[in-house]
């Protein structure tokens, strides 16, 4: 039993150090620090360190004020030097995962991590990774290395998994008023975890091992997936029958048992619903295992971006205009409403493909004022939103609607476009007389 570390969590004496301060990693460590522990952020990106240390915010939907007030009660301080994880007592480990151009599972970002905090482990310290995996992941990728440094899990040190469930912008729910499940490499890593998540999460829920964890987190994500796959497909098929899709979810909706509303869009975005079904996806290979309904929701899904530039381009020939050549204004850039986070959004899908087709496009964003460097995207960085306003947005012959944020305004902006294509229902309290510039998608 992890006896010390389990009293250091309960006096709150132990110091929690979380590795990437990102949109998982940065509420977990305001969280802990808000809970009385001393808490390090550890990042390779200085421009994120130093902005906590001076108590400012990089992400739209966390508040400066509460960063400032746990840097200067001396609970919280970020740093790029590794080697001081051997002074923290608990390593949560939030990291990306994205896929390979394969659609492969690309963990260079966990071992890299891995290895590079190995030569600074200590016993006593507890280790937990959350960012979204295959199941095998912490026994194959971090238990394996450890051990081979010369540590034995479940002894000196404890190693668990925890699967992060932000959700980014959403006021309902805050880091730790959302279950936690926790899964342990032995049943004393799990006591350990128990107990790390315990002190700040209101309700932790333990699984007998770290594979279900990590596919407890993918199933999360590929049910939400098979769903807006599904609704997707029935969007098309309603387009072709000139029926409101909208309104046959809404109706749908009134359902008060067996049925959930999933709405359609130009793709998915976000970390998680467009890369953790792939993960299992390749895992099961290894089993002789073909997925092949979550494969197809993830080729339906993959597939609404061709379905939205051809929809672009009905809207044009209306007005007998092709889209080679034409000036099109895509609002929003975020991958959902009312946050600026742009990971695997949709929208650039539109932009490059619609760029390819010999459209002029821009965007707006009030989130995202300026694309930022990416490895996916790096050629659309440094491009700028375009202002709000009359003058702008009526010089372009087409406004696409990839997301809709509640600041936005729709009547402005259907009055002074030419017309609009409306991936999102943004349209729908729209008098009569501006609907008929609107072609949904």
């Amino acid at each position: 039993m992890p006896t010390d570390f389990l009293s250091r969590i309960q006096d709150q004496s132990a110091t929690v150090g979380v590795v990437g301060l990102g949109y998982v990693g940065l509420p977990l460590a305001l969280a802990y620090a808000a809970g009385g522990f001393k808490t390090v952020g550890f990042d390779i990106d200085d421009k994120k360190t130093t902005a906590i240390n001076a108590g400012n915010s990089y992400i739209k939907h966390i508040d400066a004020a509460s960063i400032a007030s746990a840097v200067h009660s001396g609970k919280l301080a970020a740093t790029t030097d590794f080697s001081q994880l051997r002074e923290v007592d608990a390593i949560i480990l939030c990291v990306p995962t994205p896929l390979d151009e394969h659609f492969e599972p690309d963990l260079s970002y966990v071992v890299g991590t891995i290895e590079s905090i190995l030569p600074h482990l200590r016993s006593g310290q507890t280790i937990s990774l959350e960012s979204t995996t295959y199941p095998g992941t912490t026994n194959e990728e971090l238990v394996s290395r450890i051990e081979a440094a010369g540590h034995t899990v479940g002894s000196d040190i404890h190693v668990v998994y925890s699967p992060e469930r932000e959700d980014p912008g959403n006021p309902e729910f805050a880091a730790t008023n959302i279950p936690k499940v926790v899964g342990g490499h032995t049943p004393a890593c799990l006591e350990a975890g128990k107990a790390l998540y315990g002190s700040v999460f209101d309700q932790v829920v333990p699984v007998s091992s770290t594979q279900v964890a990590e596919l407890t987190k993918l199933l999360e994500n590929i049910y939400r997936s098979v769903n807006i796959g599904l609704v997707n497909e029935l969007k098309l098929v309603a387009d072709q029958m000139n029926i409101d899709i909208w309104e046959v979810i809404q109706a749908a909706s009134t359902k008060p048992f067996g049925f959930k509303a999933f709405y359609p869009g130009p793709g998915l975005g976000g970390h998680c619903i467009p890369i953790d079904p792939f993960y299992l996806t390749w895992k099961a290979r290894e089993y002789g295992v073909h997925t092949r309904f979550i494969e197809l929701a993830g080729e339906i899904n993959r597939a609404m971006p061709t379905h939205i530039v051809r929809r672009c381009a009905d809207a044009l020939n209306q007005h007998k205009k092709p889209l080679n050549g034409s000036k099109i204004l895509l609002i929003g850039l975020a991958y959902k409403p009312n946050v600026d986070d742009d990971r695997e959004s949709p929208s650039y899908e539109l932009l490059d493909r619609l760029t390819d087709q010999g459209a002029e496009v821009d965007y707006h964003d009030p989130y995202v004022p300026v694309i930022r460097p990416s490895r996916e995207h790096s050629h659309w960085a440094g491009k700028p939103s375009v202002e709000w306003n009359q003058a702008t947005i009526e010089t372009y012959d087409l406004v696409l609607i990839s997301t809709w944020h509640d600041s936005l305004n729709i009547e402005e902006l259907a009055t002074w476009s030419q017309q609009i294509v409306d991936t999102r229902n943004a349209s729908a309290t729209l008098p009569p007389e501006l609907k008929t510039k609107v072609l949904k998608a």
